[in-house]
């Protein structure tokens, strides 16, 4: 049974990423189309008609798209365009660091390499090119927003469907309730604390005189829902541009910075309030961002918690008989105590509770 569990394994992973182009979009929409969802059952509390909830549902995910996709836009039109005027002093730190490697017995030709490879112009190139390759996805934004709308309309009678599946199987509409609160919960604080992120660090590169804070903003607010690493990687461009502008004092002033900002938020507060809606190890929340990104590229990794609730309720909290495998995924080591606490157990409870009338609502 192992080895054929394995097997299978393998054949499904190799179809998904065959088909990655497909999922992760899907997956992105969905995942928009719930976060939006408690909208129109608020509409629907207050007397709307169905087509008017309808409508504003559709305008506000498109709305949520359509900024996203102008503000990466116009960051890597900016970044492209205000590259090439560091180029010279790229060029002279590089010169400057291959001489100080000299006196220390570097050999020359590997010095060469390196330095011809650390070329700041053909990074803009790169990035001219990425920017100029945009509108070749042009198609893949029309199916995205075609399939935002599709869901987006079907979101109404998703109540029925639900109740339907409850007759027969009521663990798996349990499991899928719990799946649509935890992602909306993750999406909500992950939200939050990347805006506050994204304004301290935007705040703190302008007082420092980087360059482009308010991109280096938006890219610490994308990567931090990239758990685990994100901060790696929304650091490593503006220390650069600091680097490039104010020397290795201003670089290492910027990551001691980050390091204290996004350590700070994202490592001592963000946790907290994460903790009780994802349900996931450390561990486990590595492990998955390195596998939905190696299996559906970038969006993977923006989507890697929300893919893998998807899977745990799909796979684990249906089965009673699988109780051990939550065991050692969740982030507790010890199984809650169904006795305390009860004030945070009813605070959860009341808000499934509420989405489900959501959903229910929607579907009248």
């Amino acid at each position: 049974m192992i080895l054929v569990g394995a097997a299978a394994t393998v054949v499904v992973v190799a179809g998904v990423q065959a088909i990655a182009w497909l999922i992760g979009p899907a997956f992105m929409a969905l995942i928009v189309v719930i976060a939006v969802a408690p909208v129109q059952g608020w509409l629907r509390r207050h007397g709307w008609p169905g087509w008017a909830t309808t409508i504003v549902i559709v305008l506000l995910v498109y709305a949520i798209l359509i900024v996203l996709a102008l503000g990466i836009i116009i960051s890597v039109a900016r970044l492209a365009t205000e590259l090439p005027q560091y180029a010279s002093k790229a060029q002279g730190l590089v010169s400057a660091a291959t001489a100080e490697l000299a006196k220390w017995g570097v050999g020359p030709e590997q010095l060469h390499q390196a330095a011809s490879s650390l070329d700041l112009g053909r990074l803009a190139g790169v990035l001219g090119s990425l920017l100029g390759g945009i509108a070749g996805l042009a198609s893949n934004l029309v199916f995205l927003l075609a399939l935002l709308l599709f869901l987006s309309v079907e979101s109404a009678g998703v109540g029925d469907r639900l109740a339907s599946i409850a007759s027969d199987r009521p663990r798996i509409t349990e499991a899928l309730g719990h799946f649509a609160w935890g992602t909306r919960q993750y999406l909500l604080v992950t939200t939050v604390f990347g805006l506050i992120v994204a304004v301290l660090d935007s705040i703190a590169l302008a007082i420092l005189g980087v360059p482009l804070p308010v991109t280096w903003g938006l890219l610490a607010f994308i990567t931090n829902y990239i758990p685990n690493i994100g901060f790696v990687i929304g650091v490593v461009p503006p220390a650069l541009l600091g680097l490039l502008t104010g020397g290795p004092q201003l670089m290492v002033i910027v990551i001691v910075v980050y390091c204290v900002l996004n350590f700070v938020v994202q490592s001592l507060i963000q946790p907290r309030f994460i903790g009780d809606a994802v349900g996931l190890s450390v561990t486990v929340t590595f492990l998955s961002l390195v596998f939905w990104a190696w299996l559906l590229g970038p969006l993977g990794a923006i989507l890697a918690i929300p893919l893998t609730l998807l899977a745990k309720a799909l796979l684990v909290d249906i089965d009673p008989q699988a109780r051990w495998a939550d065991a050692l995924l969740r982030a507790s080591a010890k199984e809650p105590d169904p006795a305390a606490p009860a004030k945070k157990r009813r605070r959860r409870r009341r808000a499934r509770d509420e989405s489900a009338v959501d959903l229910s609502t929607a579907s009248t």
